[in-house]
């Protein structure tokens, strides 16, 4: 077994050869997580096994809680002021017509309720950062189609992660780890609840702020623990956590900042812990690749069904409805996490396991792709850049 500073050294050699690799593939839209991925699996599989990173899978967790973090920091009361019922009506789109595979899972491949259910969290949720990022890249944050894209993206992964928790619960997992008893979400909520209030009351009548980045470290981990310990999964824990700090933080806090140096050093290794746990093995079995291939087809068309949130009178106000499709079909990070997650407590096996992975792996890189050619597309449409 390789000692600490070891693994750590291995470690990060694979992401930097990941972070290398990306740069001369940037042409093919191939994202730097699918890298990391593909790195991550041929370490587990020769020199360094899963089992020999589980002492740093808190660290490697971090980065992940503080992506979700940052989520909620978003979800403004100004998310909604441009095209609200645009943005709403695609998020219930986005999250409704996954469960329309509920039953072709269930039965065609044999799947446990909670084994479905994770399937059809990860079939809701789509890749927000790296779909953000191609926007800024484009220059179309600003865009009625970004704006409009930016919204879904954001609310997209709230139902997705309730359905992961409802998955867990339906396992029959315990409700968290800190050892509370009783009804564990109902508790989770109520303690929310009363937060939530206690920080109206801050902001109204104290002006002390949490923007320090020790502050801001305990609002992201206290928040994250809640979430566990009531069953409701530490990723929603920390996304309301990062709406609450959103209330307290003044737009002129520079909160981002700190949490950027967070995610960009830890994410890049849970990227590589993802791609250990994925057993070669596993690879060979013709049910991963069946079950991956169905997953597939049923996320792009749950996401092409959101076209239909688009209305003409959106479309009158230059959003594009394919813009907006192509950029929901990236499942990205969030779907990683709850395969991870859910791989983590046992509710679904390694087969299934590397399905998943296969799925958000191929929808993150088709739908960057589909993305970045309509965003270059409409860019020489409006003659910004010459036809290449």
């Amino acid at each position: 077994m390789p000692t600490l500073l070891t693994t750590l050294l291995i470690l990060l050699t694979g992401v930097l050869i990941a972070r290398v690799s990306a740069g001369r593939l940037v042409a093919w839209a191939v994202p730097t997580i699918v890298l990391e991925l593909l790195v991550g699996f041929i370490l587990g599989n020769t020199v360094l096994p899963f089992d020999a990173i589980k002492p740093l899978s808190g660290i490697t967790e971090l980065g992940v809680l503080t992506l979700f973090f940052q989520v909620g920091l978003e979800v403004r009361g100004d998310l909604l002021t441009s095209r609200g019922a645009s943005i709403l009506r695609t998020v219930g789109i986005s999250f409704l017509a996954p469960l329309l595979a509920y039953w072709p899972l269930h039965q065609l491949f044999g799947m446990a309720t909670p084994e479905t259910l994770l399937c059809l969290a990860v079939l809701s949720a789509t890749g927000t950062g790296v779909t953000l990022r191609v926007l800024a890249l484009g220059n179309a944050l600003q865009t009625p189609s970004g704006r409009l894209l930016v919204g879904v993206s954001v609310l997209d992964d709230l139902p997705a992660i309730a359905l992961l928790s409802v998955a867990m619960a339906s396992a029959g997992l315990p409700m968290g780890h800190s050892g509370l008893a009783g009804p564990g979400p109902l508790l989770g909520f109520a303690l929310a609840a009363l937060i939530s209030l206690a920080v109206g009351l801050w902001a109204r009548h104290r002006p002390e702020r949490p923007t320090t980045p020790l502050a801001i470290l305990i609002v992201l981990i206290a928040s994250s623990w809640l979430g566990e310990a009531s069953g409701l999964t530490s990723l929603l824990g920390a996304l309301w956590g990062g709406i609450l700090l959103a209330r307290l933080s003044p737009p002129e806090a520079d909160v981002s900042r700190t949490l950027s140096v967070l995610s960009d050093v830890f994410l890049p290794l849970f990227f590589i812990s993802v791609g250990m746990r994925i057993s070669a093995d596993t690879l060979l079995e013709p049910a991963a690749w069946s079950l991956a291939a169905a997953l597939v087809v049923m996320a792009v068309l749950s996401k092409l069904l959101c076209g239909l949130g688009v209305t003409a009178a959106d479309r009158a106000a230059g959003v594009d409805r394919w813009l907006v499709v192509f950029g929901l079909i990236p499942r990205g990070l969030p779907g990683l996490v709850f395969a991870t997650t859910a791989l983590s407590a046992g509710v679904i096996n390694p087969t299934q396991f590397s399905a998943l992975v296969i799925m958000v792996t191929v929808t993150t890189v088709l739908g960057l792709l589909l993305l970045e050619r309509r965003l270059a597309r409409r860019t020489r449409f409006k003659g910004i850049l010459p036809p290449i």
